[in-house]
Parts: structure tokens; C-alpha cells; sequence
């Protein structure tokens, strides 16, 4: 690994611009993220990978609902008994693999 050394001048806005032969090197371009990690008085710049994830399914499934919510269509109030359970349960822990009590109406 050879050492480049640049120096970038702080805007009033706190602002700098990455010179560019430390973008080339990171492989980062416009739009590109890149994490800052301070240790003492040294900052590590380093090229975030962006590993994004689409699950079909859920894609899927939110268009669905997106549509039905833009039309207006399969939209009902929650049933009372359950805003209620919601409500109660804001702020308390959930274990999602704890068994499910009662009955489970869809």
C-alpha cells in the first residue's frame, strides 16, 4: 500500500472536499459514502460498501399495499381491542420468538 498525503481546507460550513487521488484510491465517486472513525487526534476515512438487500417478498408486498393505500381499497380501523393491546405494549420489550397467547385473527 503506498501513503498519499493531501491536504483539504475546512469551509466556514465545516465543509471540505475530498482531494482527488484519495477518491480514486477509496473507489468512491459523486454520491459515494465514506465513514470517519476519530481516534485522538487521527481520523480514518474508509469507502462504506452499501450492501443493499431487496427481499422480492417484501418488495412484493409493499407495492401491494402501497397500491391499495393510494386507492383506497382493503383499508379498515384497527379493531379496538387491539389499538388498545398496542398501545399498552409502547415502551415495553417484545420477544419476537416467544410463543403468541390466544388466538390470532387476520
Amino acid at each position: 500500500m503506498h501513503t498519499i498525503h493531501e491536504i483539504a481546507t475546512l469551509t466556514s460550513k465545516g465543509q471540505i472536499t475530498i482531494p482527488k487521488s484519495i477518491r480514486q484510491a477509496l473507489g468512491v465517486d459523486a454520491g459515494g459514502k465514506l465513514a470517519f472513525d476519530f481516534t485522538g487526534d487521527s481520523i480514518i476515512v474508509t469507502r462504506v460498501n452499501e450492501e443493499y438487500h431487496e427481499d422480492p417478498a417484501i418488495t412484493g408486498f409493499l407495492a401491494l399495499l402501497e397500491k391499495d393505500i393510494g386507492a383506497g381499497q382493503h383499508i379498515t380501523t384497527l379493531p379496538d381491542d387491539l389499538a388498545r393491546s398496542m398501545l399498552a405494549a409502547l415502551g415495553k420489550r417484545v420477544e419476537l420468538s416467544a410463543d403468541i397467547d390466544g388466538d390470532v385473527v387476520l
